[in-house]
This record gives structure tokens, C-alpha cells and sequence, in this order.
């Protein structure tokens, strides 16, 4: 039950992965939460590629294995650099159970539940509309209907978070630091999916797609494979389609059609399509994540690592600091920022900000080298290959010299030592 006049604990904005797992944490500690969601029911409006980390969940759901809606369990990953109309694909294949396949609109309303069964108050079609302030404190939310009042608020209400802009804790984000992904979920039967991707039943496969369709852009597709579906998509960030004038949905049916593509959805019919933004911007981007009586978590605080495809992982996380730090701020009466900063040092203290740290200056090279790195290096890849595996009477040493000549024929010195220098300060930043 809730408190006198409208007023709990904590109130949390957004039930996916980062709301619920805050939420579902507090409660378990006894304290009292509302979890706001705008969706029809929980995860009615999440979109992500696909898949869930098995470590990291368990913190959250030590069970989920055996009592969430998982799809497959992934056995192999796979990654495709493809060119205009060839590919190299490097696989990594291990039984193990590091990651699962989900469908969000499945897997978030089983989670939603379970934070209900742990006696989370869930509030679902509801809209925050702005937050109350009183005093230079966050001390409650109010939507289209009535106000909540709490000691603190947690904001997970996504990459575009207007809640949090509200209150100043960041600004506009950039149309660079931020990538629209779109996706199909493609229907086939389950034996047609085991044969094409080489797996039995239960076991599934990830695979990170590179060029094709987004060569020279900042962007990058998936696919991921379901109990009798494909999931297919790409992100690509909005400045990059802005400026080619080409919709997204453009891009993913040229991927789609792909040589390497086509075949594994060949005879599929379209079961779901959906699109969603992602927080790009990487570890300089982060915005304010803390003030009086607020934190922000998951993609609200643009906590993604884009290199690994990891954000689930990372929302689950911070959601789960964020209820620790509100935990002990309720212990101690205490919700002013500088308590409530303990979230901001858990963070540093976890892999969430080490890892954002370390590739904090990925996404500058990538924009400023992405011709370099995101398509004319593709394509050499992909021309050895095509040189290493070709039988035409002239020498191998020859065949060998070309290659390399070529790479000092079709780019300006200058242009080498650019990206040698760029490629080194990434791994002066990741190393040391």
C-alpha cells in the first residue's frame, strides 16, 4: 500500500530493463516504489537487437534461465564485413550459456511482473509529464491525470529523456550522438532456422554486421536468431541520414538483399517491424546522472557501450547502483545530491563507466576516419580474401605485392598515417 496523500518511497520512470531492475531492487529491500510506464503494459514500446547477458541478469533475475521467455541460447557469434557484393565472416562458436535471444515485448512484461511479485506498485498507459521541484529538490512526478509524490525519483524513461532535460541535467544531445535503429522480425520455421545457422533447437546465433548497405557510414546491422524467427536490423546515427537523405528503412532493404543476407531470411514473412533510438555518444556524453531527490539510469543517462552492442547489460546495472544508493540515502533521511552522488562513484567503481572510459574516444575517430575505417578498409579485407583464395596462373608473390601496393596506390600517405596514429591512440586508450 501506498502512503498518505500520494507519497512513496521511490518513484521510478520507465519499466524497462534499467526502471525495472532499480525498482525490483528496492522492493526487495522493503522499500515502497511506483514504476511508471507509458506503454499498453511493460516493454509494449522497448526495441533492442536482440539478445540478454546471462551474468549480469542473474544479478537481477538469479532464475530468469529457467522461468523467463528466453528464445536461444547463443552458441555462436558472428562477424560479417560485407562489401557491395562479398563478405568475410569471422565466427567465434562456444556452448555456453553467456547470452540468451529475447523478444522486449515478451521479456520485459515477464520482468514487469516479477517486480509486481516483489511488490512493486506498477502504474502502466501513464505519462510523466514534467517533475515537481520544490525547494531545489526533486520531490515528486506528475502526469496527464494526477501527481506522486516520493523521496526520490529515478528517471529510465530512455535516450530521450525530456524529464531529465527539464531539470537541466542535460541538453539537447546532438544528432551524432544519437543512432536511429530499425529492425524486422522475420518469421521461419524453427528446423529452416537450425539448418541455415548451423544449430539445434535450443541454440541460437548473434551476428554483428559490418558495410554492406552502410559502407562509409556510421552504422551497423544485426541479426539474431528466435525460436521460429530472424531478427534483422541496423542503426545508423541521425546526422549520417540526415545528409544522404536516405530513410532508414532503405538501408535495411538493401541489407536485406545482400548475398550473404538474402539467403538466411529467403521464404521469411514479415512478423514485426519497429524502430527506436540509441545513445551513441559514448563516455564524453554522459550527462548529469545526479541531483537533489533524482538519478538517471539506462539509456537516459546514455549508458551504452557501442562497440560491444552492450546496453541492456549496462541499463540492469545501473539501475540495480541506483536502488543501492536510494536504499541507503532512505536509510539516512538523506536525499540531497551529494548523497545521492554514492550512485555516481558506484558507477566508477563498476565495468558501466570503465568500460564507457576506455572507448572514449572511439566514436571521435569513427567520425572523423569513418571513410578510412568504415568502408575502404572493408573492402581491402574483403579484396584479400578475394586475392588469397583465387587460382589465376600469376605467382603468389606477385598476387601478394599487388595487394599491398595497392593499399599505397589508393590512399595518400597522409591519409596512412592519419589513420595509423588514430588506430594507436585507441589502443593507447584501451591498453593503458
Amino acid at each position: 500500500m501506498l502512503k498518505q496523500e500520494n507519497k512513496t518511497d521511490v518513484i521510478v520512470v520507465g519499466a524497462g530493463p534499467a526502471g525495472v531492475a532499480c525498482a525490483i531492487t528496492l522492493a526487495r529491500s522493503g522499500k515502497e516504489v511506483v514504476l511508471i510506464e507509458r506503454g499498453l503494459f511493460a516493454g509494449s514500446k522497448n526495441v533492442f537487437g536482440g539478445a540478454i547477458y546471462t551474468q549480469p541478469t542473474k544479478e537481477i533475475f538469479p532464475d530468469f534461465e529457467t522461468t523467463a521467455p528466453v528464445e536461444r541460447r547463443t552458441v555462436q557469434h558472428n562477424f560479417a564485413i560485407l562489401g557491395e557484393v562479398d563478405s568475410t565472416t569471422i565466427s567465434y562458436r562456444k556452448n555456453d550459456n553467456s547470452s540468451y535471444s529475447v523478444i522486449r515485448g515478451k521479456f520485459d512484461r515477464w520482468a514487469a511482473n516479477e517486480a509486481k511479485k516483489a511488490g512493486v506498485y506498477l502504474v502502466e498507459e501513464t505519462v510523466v509529464r514534467e517533475l515537481i521541484k520544490e525547494k531545489n529538490k526533486i520531490i515528486g512526478v506528475k502526469t496527464e491525470l494526477e501527481k506522486f509524490y516520493s523521496d526520490i525519483v529515478i528517471l529510465a524513461d530512455g535516450v530521450n529523456s525530456l524529464l531529465a532535460k527539464q531539470i537541466g541535467l542535460r541538453k539537447d544531445i546532438n544528432t551524432k550522438d544519437i543512432a536511429l535503429s530499425v529492425k524486422e522480425v522475420i518469421k521461419l520455421d524453427k528446423d529452416v532456422i537450425n539448418q541455415r545457422f548451423n544449430v539445434k533447437d535450443s541454440e541460437g546465433v548473434i551476428t554483428e554486421i559490418f558495410g554492406g548497405s552502410m559502407l562509409g557510414l556510421l552504422g551497423l546491422g544485426f541479426m539474431y536468431t528466435n525460436k521460429d524467427s530472424v531478427t534483422l536490423g541496423l542503426g545508423i546515427t541521425l546526422n549520417e541520414l540526415v545528409d544522404s537523405k536516405i530513410s532508414p528503412y532503405e538501408y535495411l532493404e538493401q541489407l536485406k538483399q545482400h548475398p550473404s543476407i538474402a539467403p538466411l531470411i529467403e521464404g521469411g514473412t514479415l512478423k514485426e517491424y519497429s524502430a527506436h533510438l540509441i545513445p551513441e555518444g559514448g563516455y564524453k556524453k554522459i550527462p548529469k546522472l545526479v541531483d537533489n531527490g533524482v538519478m538517471v539510469v539506462g539509456d537516459a543517462g546514455m549508458l551504452v557501450n557501442n562497440l560491444h552492442w552492450e546496453g541492456t547489460n549496462l541499463a540492469m546495472i545501473s539501475g540495480k547502483l541506483a536502488a543501492e544508493t536510494a536504499i541507503e540515502a532512505l536509510n539516512n533521511n538523506d536525499f540531497s545530491k551529494k548523497m545521492l552522488s554514492l550512485y555516481e562513484n558506484k558507477l566508477k567503481e563498476s565495468f558501466v563507466l570503465k568500460d564507457m572510459k576506455t572507448y572514449k574516444d572511439l566514436m571521435d575517430t569513427m567520425h572523423s576516419r569513418k571513410m578510412a575505417f568504415l568502408s575502404y578498409y572493408f573492402k581491402k579485407i574483403n579484396a584479400f580474401f578475394e586475392m588469397f583464395t583465387s587460382v589465376n596462373s600469376i605467382p603468389k608473390k606477385e598476387n601478394f605485392r599487388g595487394f599491398i601496393k595497392s593499399i599505397f596506390t589508393d590512399r595518400k600517405p597522409i591519409e596512412l598515417v592519419k589513420d595509423c596514429f588514430a588506430v594507436l591512440k585507441l589502443l593507447w586508450s584501451i591498453l593503458l
